[in-house]
């Protein structure tokens, strides 16, 4: 059985985990994400698009066995 989860979800309940459980405050939270927004746009972006994708793909791979 595959379960397909968008990357943005998976973050977003770890997002809120941290803030729930860790006690991280959502202004903090809120801080990192306006980072990410903004990093997004520079010339890091593509490297990190690809070390996620390598990320999953390595996971998903270690899944089928």
């Amino acid at each position: 059985m595959t379960i397909t989860l968008p990357v943005v979800l998976v973050l977003g309940i770890a997002t809120w985990a941290a803030i729930k459980f860790l006690g991280i405050r959502l202004w903090v939270a809120v801080l990192i994400g306006l980072f990410g927004f903004y990093l997004a746009d520079t010339f890091l972006a593509s490297a990190i698009d690809d070390t996620t994708k390598s990320g999953v793909q390595i996971v998903n791979q270690t899944q089928k066995h």
